[in-house]
């Protein structure tokens, strides 16, 4: 293959999934990059054990900057970004294959993403419509200046889309989500005060319930049952957590 692929596998405290994640990559990629950001479980040991994984490493500062910090290390002049919790499909490693067997004009391609809670699928809620970049070119494409939520800064008429999607397994445990959102959460309202935004009233108290409201209903949510509306109601906490470290940001300014 002329367009030779690396696969980027950012990671941090990622024994449980590690495993099936490069398995799903192995027949793809020509070279496996594993990047970690302080792991104290098992999971670099587990990916020396698996082989064939080059494995870098790099204190976290934000979703971004150690993206940005990855790529440019990868050996081959494509990459396909997999988080550890994802896994990819023979259906979307073929057409990725596909492309790169050509003379790709475009400088990055999105993926749809099979999204699942607590094992559960979600097809509904907005988390079955949403498409995310994921195999750029090495060299031109790169993350935008955000914490968390990053996107491709790259433009669109650059990027094509691909129909095979990434398998992607939220959270196995409660406890391990919540923490990803206090987590996420702190990124985004630290984001949102460098911007000077602020946080009032409405933002508290109205924005919470009306994104349940969008996800369960207007969205459709409840199609997916009990874990579909613990996925809109953990996602009206995170509207909530969100703001109010927001508003707690203001206040240590002001």
């Amino acid at each position: 293959m002329e367009n030779r692929l690396t696969v980027l596998i950012p990671c941090k405290d990622e024994e449980r999934n590690i495993r099936a994640c490069v398995e799903s990559v192995r027949e793809l990629a020509d070279e496996i990059l594993v990047a970690d950001s302080g792991s104290t479980d098992g999971t670099l040991q587990l990916v020396r054990e698996l082989g064939g994984c080059r494995i870098i490493e790099r204190e976290f500062i934000g979703y971004s900057s150690f993206k940005n910090w990855a790529i440019p290390q990868a050996e081959h002049p494509w990459v396909l970004i997999v988080d550890a919790d994802e896994q990819v499909t023979d259906e979307l490693a073929a057409e990725i294959r596909k492309v790169l067997s050509g003379s790709p004009t475009l400088d990055a391609y999105s993926m749809r993403r099979r999204n699942y809670f607590l094992g559960c699928p979600i097809k509904h809620s907005g988390w079955g419509s949403s498409s995310i970049t994921r195999l750029l070119r090495r060299d031109v494409c790169r993350y935008n200046d955000r914490s968390v939520h990053e996107s491709i800064d790259v433009p669109s008429e650059k990027v094509g889309s691909l129909g095979g999607k990434l398998l992607h397994y939220t959270c196995q445990d409660l406890g391990e989500y919540i923490a990803r959102l206090n987590r996420y959460t702190t990124l985004s309202a630290q984001d949102m005060h460098a911007a000077g935004r602020r946080a009032g009233y409405f933002d508290l108290l109205l924005r919470p319930p009306l994104r349940f409201l969008e996800l369960y209903v207007w969205r459709a949510g409840f199609l997916d049952g009990i874990a579909g509306g613990a996925v809109c109601m953990t996602s009206a906490f995170y509207t909530f957590m969100k703001y109010a470290k927001l508003w707690e940001l203001n206040k240590k300014t002001d």
